[in-house]
This record gives C-alpha cells, structure tokens and sequence, in this order.
C-alpha cells in the first residue's frame, strides 16, 4: 500500500512540472508572437514614412533623385533597427 502512495504522489509531481513547463513555454511563444507583430508594424510605418520622405523631398526639388533615394534608404534602415530591437 504504501508502495502506490509513492507512485501516486511521482506521477502528480511529474504532471506539475510537466504542466508548469508547458505553461511557460506557451507563455513564452506569445510573447514572441507579440514581438514579432510589434516589429511587423514597425516595418510598415517605416515603409510609409520612407515613401512620404521621398516624396517630400522630390517636391521639394531639394536634391537630386538619388540623393532621395538615399534618404529613402536611410528611413528604412532605421525602421528596421527599430524592429530588431523590439524583437530582440
């Protein structure tokens, strides 16, 4: 008899760390999830800015175009630092 209260008590300690683990591991991929979502509309933002800074500096004959498009670049790359840093 006291033989299965020790197996009993084996196998519910075993399902507690068993669901402890599940529960973070689960809890950890939502947050991952949150992250990426995060730095997915990071990306689209820099997106429209980078376009909008174009634009901007095209009507404003400012430079030439492919000094536009170097700023257009460079609003890019830093959305997309951005992005890393909130993912990671």
């Amino acid at each position: 008899m006291r033989h299965y209260y020790s197996v009993r008590l084996i196998s519910l300690v075993a399902a507690s760390v068993l669901a402890n683990a599940t529960f973070i591991s689960v809890s950890w991929a939502t947050e991952q999830a949150q992250q990426r979502r995060a730095g997915r509309d990071v990306r689209q933002e820099t997106r429209q800015d980078s376009r909008q800074t174009k634009q901007d500096c095209r009507a404003a004959n400012q430079q030439s175009n492919a000094n536009c498009r170097q700023d257009k670049r460079q609003t890019k790359q830093q959305g997309r630092e951005t992005a890393r840093d909130i993912k990671y």
